[in-house]
C-alpha cells in the first residue's frame, strides 16, 4: 500500500506536535502553483523551470501539475529526475560545458535544446540530431545582480556572431541566450542584454528561432515580495527596440523566484552562550543555510516556541553558528533573533526553497532531508 505523508497546516503546527531535533524544510504546494501561475500569466513566452535551484521530486511533480512542461537541466542526474517526473517533459541542456559521455546522455534522454559558448564545446555536439536548438550563449559586463554569472560562461558579442554563423550552417535551429546573474533587482540588466542579441543576430545575417532571457529572476529575502511584472514588462519592450517586428520566441527558465517562497527553513536552537551573544543552530552553511552564506543575512527571521507561539521580544543581532565542528560553519554576523529566544526554541527561515536541500551536504552528521508538507508558510498569518 502507497504511504502518503501527513499534510500539516502550519510549521508550528509540526513543531509543536512533533518536537523535531533536526532541521526540517516546509513545503506549501499551494505557493509554488501560485508562483507558478505567476510567471506563466505574466512572462511573454515559454517558462521553464532551472532543476538545480531545487530537484526534489516534490518540486518537478508539482510544476509538472502546474502546467510547466519545459525544464533547464545541467547534468545526467538532473535529466533523469526530470523523466522521472514526466517522461514528456522537454529539457534544455544549457549548461555549455560538458564531457563527451554527458553529451550522449543528452541525446539518449532527447534534449530538444542546448546551449554553447566556444566553438570546442559546439564541436562536442556534432552527433546532436539537426532538428535540435542551439542557443549560442554570450555574456556582457552588465551590473545588477547579487553575482555575474558572465565571469564563468558566455562568449564575448563578436565571439557570439561567430558560433551563430556556425550553428546556423551546421543545420542546427539557431538560437540565443544568456543569464543576467542570479538575484538581479535591475530590470533594466535584461533590456542590455536583449539589445546586444539584436546586434548579434544583425551582424551575423542570422534570424534566431528563439531568446532565452536565462533565470536572475529576484526571490523575497528582506520581506518585500519583487515586481517580477517590472522585469517582465521590461524584457517585453526590450525586445520590441532590439528586434523590431521580426520577434524571436521568447524563453525564461527561473530557479530562485520560482522555488523560494515556496519553503520554510526551521532549525533548533541547540545552545545560546555569552549572554546571548551567541547561538547554535542544528544546520548551517554546510546545510540548508548555505545560500545565507553566499546572499547575505534574509530579513526575515522568527523564533518560535517548543508550544508553536512566535517569541515577541525586541530583536538584537546574534552571532549564530551551525552544529558542525568546523568554525567556519558560521552565518554572517548580526542575524537578529528575539532577545527571549530559548535553547529548544527554533529559528523559522522563510524563502529558503531555493539552494538549501540541493546544496546541503551531510558533513559531521548533520545535514537537510526531511521535507513536510504544509497548507500555509506564512509565520505571520499562520496563527
Amino acid at each position: 500500500m502507497q504511504h502518503i505523508p501527513p499534510l500539516w497546516h502550519d510549521p508550528e503546527t509540526h513543531l509543536a506536535r512533533r518536537q523535531p531535533d533536526h532541521p526540517i524544510l516546509y513545503f506549501s504546494p499551494r505557493v509554488l502553483h501560485q508562483t507558478a501561475a505567476r510567471f506563466q500569466t505574466g512572462f511573454p513566452g515559454l517558462v521553464t523551470y532551472a532543476v538545480k535551484a531545487n530537484p526534489h521530486p516534490a518540486v518537478l511533480s508539482n510544476l509538472v501539475a502546474a502546467g510547466v512542461g519545459t525544464f533547464d537541466v545541467a547534468s545526467p542526474g538532473e535529466m533523469a529526475a526530470v523523466h522521472a517526473a514526466s517522461p514528456a517533459a522537454v529539457m534544455h541542456y544549457n549548461n555549455p560545458v560538458r564531457s563527451l559521455a554527458e553529451v550522449q546522455a543528452g541525446i539518449a534522454y532527447k534534449v530538444a535544446s542546448w546551449s554553447v559558448d566556444e566553438l570546442s564545446e559546439l564541436e562536442k555536439l556534432a552527433e546532436v540530431p539537426r532538428d535540435c536548438e542551439i542557443a549560442v550563449r554570450f555574456a556582457l559586463p552588465v551590473s545588477g545582480a547579487a553575482y555575474d554569472f558572465g565571469s564563468k560562461f558566455g562568449a564575448a558579442p563578436e565571439q557570439a556572431v561567430e558560433l551563430l554563423k556556425r550553428v546556423a550552417a551546421e543545420g542546427w535551429t539557431p538560437s540565443l541566450c544568456f543569464h543576467p546573474g542570479t538575484q538581479c533587482e535591475d530590470p533594466s540588466a535584461w533590456g542590455k542584454y536583449i539589445i546586444e542579441a539584436g546586434r548579434i543576430c544583425e551582424a551575423a545575417g542570422v534570424k534566431i528561432a528563439r531568446l532565452n532571457v536565462g533565470g536572475g529572476f529576484a526571490a523575497n529575502r528582506d520581506g518585500v515580495a519583487p515586481d517580477l511584472e517590472q522585469a517582465f514588462c521590461a524584457i517585453s519592450e526590450a525586445v520590441k527596440a532590439g528586434f523590431g517586428t521580426d520577434l524571436p520566441e521568447l524563453i525564461c527558465e527561473p530557479g530562485r523566484a520560482m522555488v523560494s517562497e515556496a519553503f520554510t527553513l526551521a532549525a533548533r536552537i541547540k545552545g545560546i552562550r555569552k549572554g546571548g551573544e551567541m547561538l547554535f543552530l542544528n544546520d548551517g552553511i554546510y546545510g540548508g543555510l548555505v545560500d545565507i552564506r553566499d546572499m547575505g543575512l534574509p530579513g526575515r527571521v522568527y523564533v518560535v516556541a517548543g508550544d508553536g507561539s512566535h517569541r515577541t521580544g525586541d530583536a538584537r543581532p546574534r552571532v549564530v553558528f551551525g552544529p558542525t565542528c568546523d568554525s567556519l560553519d558560521r552565518l554572517p554576523d548580526g542575524l537578529p533573533l528575539a532577545l527571549d529566544a530559548q535553547a529548544g526554541d527554533y529559528v523559522l527561515f522563510p524563502g529558503l526553497g531555493a539552494y538549501s536541500s540541493a546544496m546541503s551536504t551531510q558533513f559531521n552528521g548533520y545535514g537537510l532531508s526531511d521535507v513536510v508538507t504544509v497548507i500555509e508558510l506564512t509565520a505571520e498569518t499562520s496563527r
